[in-house]
């Protein structure tokens, strides 16, 4: 079993040796943010895929699609700072396309430039408005290799979270609404209710959380999103929140998702210097580009 909370022994995801020129983003404690290192086996299906991406935008520099793989393949990477340039030399091509403003968005989010991610996301679903939704296809596929999210549902989702990281909840909330309708399967479901749950704590609207939490049973059709799922369950009482710091997982995704959840369970239960001390733990992880890191970071710098 991998303990989430082992994660903090070593230097902090934010002070690591520098792997480029410079950071790709500063955290929301000010520090520096690095292109984190990657195993070499995985780094060089990246580096294939991006390569791949490359030659197709090469032959057709002017395609929508060809713009937004290739943004797409370079923040896998983690070179965040070149997709955010790739998305916006699209965005001056195919000013309507809301696409490339929900993946510039996306990425203005992961650099903590949080008040650019919301102008971004806020224009995409202004253009949204009244189309139909769209299966959004995965970089990073599930093992089933089944797309569960939108187009839709990742802008609304998104714009959600950036106004959350922010501590603007009461802005966050309607957005997350939107995003609950347009998530039609129960992967987009928990993602979206787990945020919504914890929006409505956070604006002292207990009952309004207890009743996001009716729809949330043990046996649902999760593919992707186990770790909101069980922290809903834990929400419900169904899961001991300490279980959820011993998890069968070597995501570092996986890992900052379940702690974050952890440390707003105490949290809300009126024990802070725990929930903070999780928090501490948590940036000390090695995905800082985690929604579940930033979060933290979010947290520790509102303190």
């Amino acid at each position: 079993m991998l303990i989430l909370l082992a994660a903090c022994a070593g230097a902090p995801a934010s002070v690591q040796t520098p792997s480029g020129d410079g950071p790709e983003a500063i955290s929301l404690l000010g520090q520096p943010l690095y292109r984190p290192a990657l195993a070499p086996e995985t780094r060089g299906a990246l580096e294939s895929n991006f390569d791949e991406a490359r030659s197709r935008y090469e032959a057709a520099p002017h395609d929508a699609d060809a713009i937004i793989w290739l943004g797409r393949r370079a923040a896998y990477l983690g070179n965040y700072r070149d997709a955010i340039a790739f998305f916006a030399e699209g965005i001056a091509l195919h000013p309507e396309d809301p696409r490339l403003y929900r993946h510039r968005g996306h990425r203005y989010i992961t650099v903590r430039e949080l008040d650019r991610a919301i102008r971004d996301l806020a224009a995409a679903a202004e253009l949204v408005r009244d189309r139909p939704d769209e299966v959004e296809p995965d970089g990073a596929p599930n093992r089933f290799g089944i797309p569960r999210s939108t187009l839709q549902s990742n802008i609304y989702y998104h714009l959600a979270l950036a106004h959350y990281l922010k501590h603007d909840f009461g802005r966050a909330l309607p957005v997350w609404l939107q995003a609950l309708e347009v998530s039609d399967n129960d992967d987009m479901l928990v993602a979206t209710a787990d945020w919504l749950y914890m929006t409505y704590r956070r604006l002292g609207r207990d009952d309004e959380a207890n009743g996001v939490l009716e729809r949330i049973q043990p046996e649902m059709e999760i593919l992707e999103n186990d770790a909101y799922h069980r922290r809903l369950l834990m929400y419900k009482g169904l899961i001991p929140p300490d279980s959820l710091l011993r998890v069968d997982t070597a995501d570092p995704v996986q890992l900052a998702t379940y702690g974050y959840g952890v440390g707003n369970w105490y949290l809300y239960n009126d024990q802070r210097e725990r929930a903070f001390e999780i928090f501490e733990r948590i940036i000390g992880n090695t995905n800082w580009a985690a929604f579940g890191f930033i979060a933290a970071e979010a947290e520790l710098a509102q303190r």
